[in-house]
């Protein structure tokens, strides 16, 4: 029996019956329904009633514990989007890990995770399809034609949120749009779908996926304000965000130009000061974060300890993988690529082989960038160089992003994550203008970013790899890398840089490996897909 079979969750059939014959509305990620008696009592009570189901979209994106193996075993990279996003980025080639046990993401890195059963294959499907199902659970409450204001609003939320999680599975599972348009996509599931038509659900071809997203933002942007509770909401602004993002892929230049210039309205990017130290680990008091995973320490990824970004990304965390078991790298040909005069530079840290008797033991940090690195702390009696007490391996480590509260050795990882940021959106308005080859219009926009990170920079003309440069470095360890180079049809280069030698492949564009595949529970319980509906099975890459 395939071990991942109880995740009984991701099975359509024989879950959504049981979801409609127990009323759990909750307990299936591709959609379910609700009978006309239910949404006739819940459209009549208070609409205020439905705020939870809303909020729980923010709380779906740090869901702990989403999988089990067959043992009840946890699995360590089991908490939320922003695994995801460090997935994503390590299949890339911007970011180099170690090749060890410890480092939950080794089967990305590998690239022998795409499989029909295997643990990261059934944790993507679920992060995004369960996003869906809690999103169409909100749709069937907010109907369209709802006359009231705060319904409105929830229907705006769900349906943005809705297409944020189409844009992401149409990029997992299928090529970039433009050459694809008619390729297999995903299935779509929509509040209005009964059982049997969710149970009987083909992949839906990539054009009809994107039509799906850009119908849920069109309208979603009418509906939206600016106004919400707290930046893990979606507003108007970050609507107009998502729709920046579909546009580019769909290569409607100028659209994705105009939305990105009013998702940015009331925002700005970060200060050249403010990212001279570790940061990107607080919503809060900055006009950069549009959008943002808001984590406080009663979460539960947080109480784990190690379940947890920080643990995995931040290197100045008292409680996790990354200092000296997992850290993440910036590749070192990228690296170089950084002139000495951007402040970026500082965000991953430079190293000075120390040698002994003529072998290599070490690095000397200390005289690395934008981070204090004798800073002192006591363990037993005993003063210990940050450099030296956290056991740094090799240079090019990661310091973009700080500690919880900025203390460094903070065991507590309730960090905030960003989502969608001010910068992105400057960096999607520069690459549309240059798509259109106004690399005139494409320099002025990217300036609004580059005077808060390179003083010396002041190009009158920048093509699209230009700004595929400033994109692979301003967004960094954020789950933009590997979907820019699926976009923009760029082959996979990890030779001659830091990457462990197992890992050091050199791939061509769009190749099959770049695909992950349909869970195999899906291809059993969905009537509309048989296994030759799947996508290919590559072999995996040698280095």
């Amino acid at each position: 029996m395939n071990k991942y079979k109880k995740f009984i969750y991701i099975l359509p059939t024989a879950f959504l019956m049981l979801a409609v014959s127990c009323t759990d509305l909750d307990a299936v990620p591709e959609g379910g329904t609700m009978t006309t008696d239910q949404k006739e009592k819940v459209q009549s009570s208070d609409p205020s009633k439905l705020e939870a189901d809303v909020t729980a979209l923010s709380a779906l994106l740090t869901k702990y514990g989403a999988i089990y193996d067959w043992a009840g075993r946890m699995n360590h990279f089991d908490f939320g989007f922003s695994s995801v996003c460090l997935m994503l980025d390590t299949s890339g080639m911007d970011m180099p890990s170690e090749n060890t046990g410890y480092n939950w993401y080794n089967d990305e890195l590998l690239m022998t995770d795409r499989t029909e059963t295997g643990r990261v294959t059934y944790f993507m499907w679920n992060q995004f399809y369960s996003h869906i199902k809690k999103c169409n659970d909100i749709l069937q409450i907010a109907p369209s034609n709802t006359e009231s204001v705060l319904l409105k609003k929830y229907r705006g939320q769900a349906l943005a949120n809705r297409a944020w999680a189409y844009l992401n599975l149409i990029q997992i599972y299928q090529f970039t749009y433009k050459g694809h348009e008619e390729a297999p996509g995903v299935p779509v599931i929509t509040e209005d779908m009964t059982v049997e038509q969710i149970n009987n659900n083909p992949r839906a071809s990539v054009k009809n996926v994107y039509t799906r997203i850009m119908e849920d933002l069109n309208e979603a942007v009418t509906l939206l304000t600016e106004d919400r509770s707290d930046k893990s909401q979606v507003n108007l602004n970050v609507a107009y965000g998502i729709r920046a993002r579909a546009n580019l892929l769909m290569n409607n230049w100028q659209a994705a130009a105009e939305d990105a210039g009013k998702a940015l309205l009331g925002y700005s990017p970060y200060s050249r000061e403010a990212v001279s130290k570790p940061t990107f680990n607080d919503a809060r008091d900055n006009d950069s974060w549009l959008w943002a995973s808001i984590v406080t320490e009663e979460n539960d990824i947080v109480k784990s300890g190690i379940l947890n970004f920080p643990s995995m990304m931040c290197s100045f965390t008292g409680n996790g993988y990354s200092p000296g078991y997992a850290a993440r790298y910036i590749n070192s040909k990228l690296y170089d690529q950084i002139p000495e005069t951007d402040v970026r530079k500082g965000w991953w840290a430079e190293a000075e082989e120390i040698i002994e008797n003529g072998e290599l033991v070490g690095y000397d940090f200390t005289k690395s960038r934008n981070v204090d690195w004798t800073w002192k702390i006591n363990e037993g009696g005993q003063d210990y160089n940050i450099a030296e007490y956290l056991g740094w391996r090799a240079p090019y480590l990661n310091v973009k992003f700080g500690p919880y509260k900025n203390i460094y050795n903070n065991p507590t990882n309730a960090c905030d994550f960003p989502l969608m940021r001010a910068e992105e959106m400057i960096l999607i308005r520069a690459e549309a203008f240059a798509q259109q080859d106004k690399n005139g219009e494409a320099a002025i926009a990217l300036k609004e970013l580059m005077k808060e990170r390179d003083k010396s920079w002041n190009e009158a003309s920048v093509t699209v790899d230009d700004i595929w440069l400033q994109r692979r470095i301003e967004l960094w360890g954020e789950g933009f890398s590997f979907f820019d180079l699926m976009r923009l049809k760029k082959p996979l280069d990890r030779t001659e840089a830091n990457y462990p030698a197992a890992a050091a492949f050199n791939l061509p564009a769009e190749s099959q490996i770049f695909l992950w595949l349909i869970p195999e529970d899906e291809i059993n319980q969905n009537k509309g897909l048989n296994k030759e509906d799947n996508n290919p099975i590559a072999t995996i890459p040698k280095p």
